[in-house]
């Protein structure tokens, strides 16, 4: 098992964590930490283990030295919703310069579009 001072400096930084992210998201719900299984197993801990009330330690695969506030909200919604609206406006863009591209390739008038043929001397 790690020293005390090292599990308790732990505990305030999950603790610290899982604050920061129910405030930033007070509609998910927080139910664990995910830590990679080196920092698991070098702390003395065990996955599945209630490290905090209501909060379960699980392996993640992430990085070592890091952890990650697990919840059963999707952070990806609003950064989706962002990229279509962005693939929208310019696809948008990209139909208005092939229309206005359109136009201009367009004569004013017909009898001036091209030049009269060549006709080689006799």
């Amino acid at each position: 098992m790690a020293e005390k001072s090292k599990i308790a400096h732990l505990l305030e930084r999950l603790a610290m964590g899982v604050a920061a992210h129910d405030r930033e998201n007070p509609d998910h719900h927080t139910w664990g930490i995910g830590m990679a299984n080196f920092d698991i197993e070098r702390l003395g801990l065990e996955e599945g283990e209630q490290i905090l009330p209501g909060i379960v330690l699980q392996a993640d695969g992430g990085v070592t030295g890091a952890f990650r506030v697990l919840c059963d909200g999707d952070h990806d919604r609003g950064l989706v919703e962002q990229e279509e609206e962005a693939i929208d406006a310019v696809a948008e863009r990209i139909r208005e310069l092939e229309h206005e591209e359109e136009e201009e390739l367009e004569p004013a008038h017909p009898w001036r579009a091209a030049p009269p043929p060549l006709r080689p001397p006799l």
